[in-house]
């Protein structure tokens, strides 16, 4: 069995206990990197938690083989469900390949025409500042839904329905269901709602104008400007996950947020600045 491990701004040290936990159950490992050369690998555990799996996808390594996500911390991820100090436990199962495969949609963006990476999460288009407007035009397969005024727009996938989305106030898809949700983020205009729609749709979002530029923002974590035209479409292949825990369905994605919730609540002040230092 050969495995690839990539972390991106991850410690060392961290990957120095998964090689040598993989090395005394006699799993052959490698180092992925941008400059590594294609290998096939059983699976890929990917360190960092869900910004770490994002990470990869985005820089377009090997799609087609199933990933592991670990967390460094203490914290249970959507995307990356195992703990780096667990991960001991649940080697055996990886070598017996005694897991299932999620398989995660994406979406293929095109910003003025020019292909981006695909995102898992969501895509989030708003002026390069805050408190300012945006107009922008919303066609799906061609035919136009609206026109709108609004603070930006964002287009989830169902797994990224439980994060940015959600907290503007959008529904939270389960993640085996074929659609994609548009988001209009505080319009001017009172009746205007979320909608769902198949995940074979053309999206895309013209028109786009402000007193600034405007940016797409992909999965949080990557930024380009954009003149006119942002364009989505269903992604292939897709995400593969390794599930080795049951707790992965919307409602589970719910109680981790409530519980996330609670215990941020209850820290201290400084506590809640070092979390989010640590997190920025």
């Amino acid at each position: 069995m050969q495995i690839g491990i990539y972390g991106s701004g991850i410690s060392s040290t961290s990957q120095k206990i998964i090689k040598k936990i993989l090395s005394e159950n006699q799993i052959k490992s490698f180092t992925i990197t941008p400059k590594s050369k294609t290998k096939q690998y059983d699976c890929v555990i990917v360190l960092g938690g869900d910004k770490g799996i994002r990470n990869y996808f985005h820089r377009a390594f090997d799609s087609t083989s199933p990933v592991l996500g670990i967390n460094e911390g203490e914290y249970g991820g959507f995307l990356a469900q195992i703990d780096l100090k667990e991960f001991s436990s649940y080697v055996n199962r990886l070598k017996k390949q005694d897991y299932s495969i999620e398989e995660v949609p994406r979406l293929g963006v095109k910003i003025d025409g020019t292909n981006v990476f695909p995102v898992l999460n969501d895509v989030a288009v708003f002026p390069s500042k805050s408190a300012m407007l945006m107009e922008h035009t919303l066609s799906v397969n061609g035919e136009e839904v609206w026109h709108d005024s609004s603070d930006g727009i964002i287009i989830s996938t169902p797994i990224g329905s439980s994060a940015y989305s959600m907290s503007a106030g959008g529904p939270v898809i389960f993640q085996d269901s074929t659609v994609f949700e548009i988001i209009s983020v505080n319009s001017l205009n009172v009746n205007r709602r979320p909608i769902i729609v198949p995940n074979k749709s053309s999206i895309q979002i013209d028109d786009i104008s402000a007193r600034l530029h405007c940016e797409v923002v992909l999965d949080g974590l990557e930024r380009y400007k954009v003149n006119k035209i942002v364009e989505c479409t269903q992604f292939l292949p897709p995400a593969k996950i390794i599930r080795l825990k049951k707790d992965s369905t919307a409602i589970s994605a719910l109680a981790k947020k409530a519980h996330l919730a609670e215990e941020l609540l209850s820290m201290p002040p400084s506590s809640k600045l070092l979390l989010k230092n640590i997190r920025v």
